[in-house]
Parts: structure tokens; sequence; C-alpha cells
């Protein structure tokens, strides 16, 4: 049976009650996509390599960091190629980045750099954001998974909290009207990511309700009567079925995850000193990197943090030099503390609490920029080739995986096709990429193409 009572009368934010939320699932069973046999693939689903319980941490730098200018300095280069910025050591001898981020550099040790990633696609944002979090484009209706919705998909949540959070909102406008491989995709909306929803460095900012948006939604209409009326019928008629009992725990489940104090304790920043946020950053990057840490921690497999929602009408990554995009001077100014600061503090917390071992840090852009700087003093798209940064979780810090040419165009040495770098993020997770996940009209779809593999060389 569907329990639709509890034992103490249960009222959430926005006057929402135990009975609405198992309204809320009905509805979700209409509408969603669930059905019978998703369940039974989910209990079976749930018990996927247990022993290796890794985490992630996926700092997406939206707008597209230029590698010249961040991670693949090219110091002998002609001014027009290498840029205003110096190459700094590290604590790793033979690895320089750039002087933006002198924190960073002192964790060489920590991390990887991969610096010939590369893809084929077109240089719009959009696709970008696809092919890194999902390993794939979007093609023929069809959305792939985030690499954190797989995982929850096939591991399920660590008790009563989220398996999948992103902070602080999904990624908006950036000019390709096309998904940006942040939801289950195919998997279904069921496994879409727990979305924050707010900035948490206002000074207003209070743990969130943890009903994901479409719920939400679907709660408000069910409020009107006619709708009400249709979702207590299809309760009782689904209740007669002999299979229900299957959704019991499923249910009880994630109604435990809404309501678990754990779960709301885990957004709560007001737990953290002072001290501790003035060394992420009192911004919105800073305070998401700490919250991501506060949510692995708590028990959250994967937590995905948007550096910035679009590339329009604010500073970012998406230095093309004139408004609305942002001059290469922000990377001095603006970007590099602000990046430097709450990733070196994330990597030393994660460090100093024995987390790093079993959570992956990922920070990366939908691609690099063009090696000649523009006559409006900035660089464009150039998704030919760039560098992304890989650090805990079983991957080996301190090394440099591949080559770009003297100026940074293209890959000299072990190119590095971007789908593999979602490949290596599900590889570090435990996640058989042979594995087959439900598509759409029940078609099987491999967790990744064949013939992508991981980058084995960080392991």
């Amino acid at each position: 049976m569907i329990k639709l009572d509890a034992r103490r009368p249960v009222h959430f934010c926005d006057g929402l009650s135990r009975r609405d939320f198992l309204h809320a699932g009905a509805l979700g069973m209409a509408g969603l996509g669930l059905s019978l046999s998703d369940l039974f693939a989910l209990k079976a689903a749930g018990a996927v390599n247990p022993a290796n319980d890794v985490n992630c941490i996926c700092l997406f730098l939206v707008g597209a960091p230029s590698q010249l200018d961040t991670w693949d300095m090219k110091p002998d280069a002609p001014s027009e190629i290498r840029g205003p910025y110096k190459a700094i050591k590290t604590n790793v001898p033979g690895i320089q980045i750039s002087e933006i981020f002198p924190r960073m550099a002192q964790h060489a040790d920590k991390f990887a750099l991969i610096r010939s990633v590369h893809y084929a696609g077109v240089a719009v944002h959009d696709a970008g954001h696809q092919v890194m979090q999902t390993g794939r484009l979007f093609q023929a209706g069809t959305e792939s998974p985030h690499v954190g919705s797989i995982l929850g998909y096939l591991k399920g949540p660590k008790g009563d909290i989220p398996p999948h959070v992103l902070l602080p909102r999904p990624i908006g406008n950036t000019g390709g009207n096309m998904p940006h491989g942040q939801t289950a995709g195919f998997l279904g909306k069921l496994h879409d990511p727990f979305v924050l929803g707010a900035d948490p460095s206002e000074p207003a900012f209070q743990v969130p309700d943890l009903l994901p948006p479409d719920y939400l939604t679907a709660i408000r209409a069910d409020q009107r009567r006619n709708l009400r009326d249709l979702v207590d019928a299809s309760v009782r008629d689904f209740e007669a079925n002999p299979d229900a009992r299957l959704l019991n725990a499923s249910f009880d489940q994630a109604y435990t995850m809404i309501s678990s104090s754990k779960a709301r304790a885990a957004f709560d920043l007001s737990q953290e000193p002072d001290s501790v946020k003035d060394r992420y950053g009192r911004n919105r990057f800073g305070m998401s990197c700490l919250l991501a840490r506060r949510l692995v921690e708590s028990g959250v497999r994967f937590v995905t943090v948007n550096m910035f929602e679009t590339v329009f009408n604010e500073i970012t990554w998406d230095i093309h030099g004139s408004a609305p995009f942002s001059p290469i001077e922000a990377y001095s100014d603006l970007l590099g503390p602000m990046f430097d600061n709450a990733y070196a503090s994330l990597l030393e917390d994660l460090t100093s609490r024995g987390l790093l071992d079993n959570t992956m840090v990922v920070a990366m852009g939908e691609f690099g920029r063009t090696p000649k700087i523009n006559p409006a003093g900035g660089r464009d798209h150039w998704p030919q080739c760039w560098t992304v940064s890989m650090a805990g979780g079983g991957i080996k810090g301190g090394q440099v995986i591949g080559a770009s040419d003297e100026i940074g165009a293209y890959p000299k040495d072990r190119p590095v096709p971007a789908a593999e770098v979602a490949a290596t993020m599900l590889h570090g997770l435990g996640i058989d990429l042979e594995k087959d996940l439900p598509g759409p009209q029940g078609r099987p779809i491999r967790v990744v193409d064949q013939g992508v593999e991981p980058i084995k060389e960080l392991f």
C-alpha cells in the first residue's frame, strides 16, 4: 500500500503536506516517465559497484576560460598569442600556470592538467556544455543524461540526501537555444538534479525546499479541485494493483529525504565560521563551492557548481573583448581571484578532512579560446584545444596529460576527445562504461558511445 498518512502531521514550506508530496509522486508516475519496469530497474541498479564509493564536485566554468591565459601558458609566443599574463611556477617542478592563480599553484601536486581536450562540434556554448557533461551532443531529439544523473540513477542516494545537486541555478541563455546537458535527459525527470535555485552568498540565503521544480509545479496544479479528484482516482486505481507495493519504499525514501534534518543541515551555511567563508570568497561561486563541500560531507554523490548562469551582460570567462561580453582584463581583476580562492580552499578542506581521496574535483569549461587575440582585445570560441583540471577521487595529481602546439591551437601530443572527460568521470565514479541505460521507447543506450574510453593515465 502507498502510505498516505504519517505518524504525525508534517507540512513543508509553501503549505505542502505529506499527502501533497505523495500526490506529486502520483503525478510523476503519470507524467514524468516512471513505470513499474523503471522501478524494477532502479532496485537492481541500486547495488551497482557499491565498493567504489567515489563522489564528484564538478566546477563548470561557464563561458569557457582561455587555455592560454590560465593553464596552458605560452610565454615564448608572440604577444598577440601569449596574452597579458605571465606564467608562474607551481609546487611541482616543470608545471607552470597563470599568475592569476597563485593559491592554486601551491596545490599542483593534487591536480592533473589535461591540455589537449578537443571536439569537432560547432563552436557554440550549448554544444560544449552538452558534450562535456554528458559525453554526447543533443541529436535526433534525444537528450543524454548528465554524469551526475547517471550516477544517481545507478547508485541511488546515500540515505536521506539527494544523490545529485546543482548549484546555484541551471545554466540559462548562452545564445544557442539548446539543452545544456544538466538534466537526466532520457533517464527521465525523476533523476534530474535537485537545484538550489538561490544565491548562497546573499545575506538572506536560507536552507531551500528540497522538492525539485517539476514536483512543485505538479503540486500547485494538484491543488485545483478537478486535478486533485483525478489524482485521487488514479491513486485508488494504482493501489489496487499488486505491484503498487514496490512504490512504498520509493515514496518513503523520497519523503524522508525532503523532510530530513540532516539534508537541511547540509545546506545551512550559517554553521560555517566567517573565516572559512572569507577563504572561499563571499561571492556566488565561493559560497557554492563551500556548500558543495558540505553536501559531499553529508552524503551527496555528485555536486555540479555553475560558476555563471549566462555569458551576457556580466563578467564571465567569455572574453570576446566587447559588450555584452567580457574584457580579457577581467581574468586578473575578478575571475582569477574568484576561482583561485574557491578552488584552493576546496582542495585544502577536502584534504584536511580526509575527503579528497574519495572526492573527484573537476574544473572545466565548454571549450577554449582562439590563440590569437582579436581586434577587440579578447579571444573568441575555440573547441579545437583547451585544458581541463581534475583532482582527487583516485586521480594522480602533479602531472600533465597531453600537450598543445606552440600557440595552444591544436593538440600536439595525446589528443583527448571531449567525450573522454565525461567517460573519465564515470570511470572514476565506478560506473561500467559498457552498461546499457534505458533510452527512449525502451531502446537501450550505452553509458558512453562505443570506442569512448577514460583517460587511463590519470589513475
